[in-house]
């Protein structure tokens, strides 16, 4: 099978997003052969490179999402008015409401769950005919960076924005407030000028596999309406809700702030609906996925996989000796240091438990998210840890030190990953947001019991082998923690239950078989795009099923007759053919 895997800002790149889920994803599935499509996000992702691919990735295309250029296109008078007209529509779908998810808590109107599934599908119609048509001019004038930058497409902003039953923040929208809505479109839209479908590209592929909706989909979308191939979309992280956190962030208007929650929460919509299957990483992110027009049937539940083997050593000692080299007066917390995962709250609640078992400490373990914000947050709690926790030492003649540590994985503490979470008693998670909370689970194939607050994924991942408490809320965090350091034969069963569950549910080996079934259950139930004949030219019936596209000996190339009818004007493709008698199954 032919694979066209679609990312954004991620593999094949050393950095970004989801690269290691699906590098594991295409070594795992060595009988398929993968042609990667995949969209930068910045100068610095490109220069750092890309990883050591696997031989089963026969192709990369690339493009970048981060600097515009000008395509040279100059449009003649017909082109003009299928862009304004175009153009028009799909303005008009993201301001027309109710509808679109204009995000209520972001200054809209219509709140987060009205998705576009609310106001019935005729928005949700009028966008995707809107983007396809300028799909459609892309190919044919050769694109549209010009054409989404230009006074026109301002001009066809502003009528939708103005027009009865707009918006009512959209109608506030000024002229400034246009153009840097224009300017995020022409962004977004940037995949429809690519060069990717036609002449042995995405047309020529099995299934177009998208690791994330929004912008990464849109080149499935396109081989999808050009060449009616199927798409698998999958989110770990759903992007609307994270284009929504980062919009609460950012200081936009009200009004670009409702326009860009209308564009995003269409797109999304056009994408579960042109969707073959949806694969959630998690039942939080499948609630997000039904709300924003998704249908409940194309929903599959797939768990990231993840390397086990990396924790074995660990797990395995939990197991056969209690807590294994664990020191049980120890708390650990591992992560990225961000607001995000409130590690003021953390702070804290340590010192509440402090009262309550003198002797304990507290690992953080975790370098700063990047940027300002990141290295401020670390600053903000060490300066909170010194304040709460004053140098303490055992006589007058000791130097002190202090209960809560900061450190870093490849430190002389912390030499790697598993060491950390080997390092104590009970592991600790105290976010405000999370998706799928991946340390939980490295927690969990280390055979430790977890204290995690209720947000995101954490209750379906620890499916009862750990306490969980609010968010934001210390004394509780506290309580738990208490606890389970006083009782360590709990600490003990939690461990192991939490173990098995980790190996059976969250696993690379799981996560690959799902996807290899997956991909045959599509394909087998897709239309077929061209023409298998006999040796005669007549029409073979079942001529591919699913199986015809895994090589193997029941498969091989018949030519075209010369004499072929009409109806078989396409090009000659695999015909199973009956086995030699003495051949068998092997």
């Amino acid at each position: 099978m032919r694979i066209g895997l679609l990312t954004e800002g991620g593999y094949p790149y050393v950095s970004g997003d989801a690269r290691l889920w699906c590098d594991r994803l295409v070594r795992g599935l060595g009988q398929h052969e993968f042609d990667i499509y995949a969209l930068s996000r910045s100068e610095r992702q490109e220069d750092e490179g890309w990883i050591q691919l696997p031989p089963q990735v026969s192709r990369v295309r690339t493009a970048p999402l981060w600097t515009v250029e000008d395509d040279g296109v100059v449009y003649g008078r017909r082109a003009r008015r299928r862009f304004a007209d175009a153009y028009g529509e799909l303005a008009a779908a993201v301001c027309e409401g109710p509808g679109a998810l204009d995000g209520s808590a972001l200054g809209g109107g219509a709140g987060p769950h009205d998705g576009p599934a609310a106001s019935g599908g005729v928005e949700a119609d009028r966008f995707g005919s809107a983007l396809y048509a300028l799909g459609e001019l892309a190919r044919d004038e050769g694109g549209l960076a010009g054409a989404l930058r230009s006074e026109g497409a301002v001009r066809a902003l502003e009528r939708a924005c103005r027009a009865p039953g707009a918006l009512r923040t959209a109608r506030t929208a000024r002229v400034p407030d246009l153009l840097a809505f224009a300017s995020h479109v022409e962004r977004a839209l940037r995949p429809l000028s690519l060069d990717w479908y036609e002449g042995d590209g995405l047309d020529s592929v099995d299934l177009c596999h998208a690791t994330a909706g929004g912008t990464a989909a849109l080149p499935g979308l396109l081989a999808r309406h050009f060449a009616g191939v199927p798409l698998l979309v999958t989110e770990y992280g759903v992007q609307l809700r994270a284009h929504y956190l980062a919009s609460a962030t950012v200081g936009e208007s009200p009004a670009v702030r409702a326009l860009l929650a209308g564009f995003h929460g269409r797109l999304a919509a056009e994408v579960y609906r042109a969707a073959a299957l949806i694969t959630p990483g998690n039942t939080h992110a499948r609630r997000w996925q039904e709300r924003c027009g998704a249908d409940r049937a194309k929903l599959r539940t797939v768990y990231p996989g993840m390397e086990a083997s990396r924790f074995a050593d660990v797990g395995e000692s939990a197991e056969g000796e209690g807590s294994g080299c664990a020191d049980p007066d120890t708390l650990v917390w591992v992560g990225r240091i961000e607001p995000a995962k409130d590690l003021i709250s953390l702070l804290h609640s340590f010192a509440e438990i402090r009262k309550e078992e003198p002797k304990t400490r507290l690992r953080i373990v975790g370098a700063p998210a990047d940027g300002p914000e990141g290295t401020t947050y670390l600053a903000h709690c060490r300066a909170l840890a010194a304040q709460l926790f004053p140098d303490e030492a055992e006589g007058v003649h000791a130097v002190g030190d202090n209960p809560v540590s900061f450190e870093e994985i490849g430190g002389p503490e912390v030499p790697s990953l598993a060491e950390a979470y080997a390092s104590g008693a009970v592991v600790v998670l105290s976010s405000v947001v999370e998706g799928f909370p991946i340390s939980l689970v490295e927690a969990m194939f280390c055979g430790r019991a977890t204290v995690s607050t209720d947000v995101g994924a954490v209750v379906e991942v620890i499916g009862g082998t750990g306490l969980v408490v609010p968010p934001r809320n210390p004394r509780a965090l506290a309580e738990a923690c208490v606890t389970l350091l006083r009782d360590p034969e709990r600490r003990e069963r939690l461990g192991a239950a939490a173990r098995a569950r980790a190996l059976e549910l969250f696993t690379v080996e799981q996560n690959v078989a799902a996807f290899h079934d997956i991909y045959l259950e599509i394909v087998s139930h897709s239309p077929v795009r061209r023409v298998v004949v006999d040796e005669e030219g007549e029409p073979l019936p079942f001529g591919v099923p699913a199986e015809a596209h895994v090589p193997g000996r029941w498969t091989e190339v018949r030519p075209m007759p010369a004499g072929r009818p009409r109806w078989a004007a396409g090009a000659p493709v695999r015909a199973t053919v009956p086995v030699p008698a003495g051949e068998g199954a092997r």
